[in-house]
């Protein structure tokens, strides 16, 4: 039992920090003052959820490992097109 909950606290850890990347993207303000420090956090919130995902897919369950490379790609898609602005 011990090692599914260590499996649903890592998959949980992975959902909540793409959640947040998701939450400061929502507030990047491209023309504002602090656009670069906004930048800045939003690209160490990238890297947290990356890692927190990689983390998650080693004790990952099948049903998992599926949300969690859906949230990879989410996170690719947001990189993308914070680059191209």
């Amino acid at each position: 039992m011990p090692y599914n909950k260590n499996k649903q606290q890592a998959f949980q850890a992975a959902e909540q920090s793409v959640t947040e990347v998701h939450h400061t993207i929502n507030e990047l303000v491209l023309d504002g003052a602090s656009y670069g420090t906004q930048l800045a956090h939003l690209k160490n919130e990238v890297n947290e959820a990356y890692q927190q995902i990689e983390n998650a897919l080693e004790v990952a369950s099948d049903t998992q490992r599926a949300q969690l490379q859906q949230f990879k790609s989410d996170l690719s898609s947001i990189v993308n097109e914070v680059n191209e602005q």
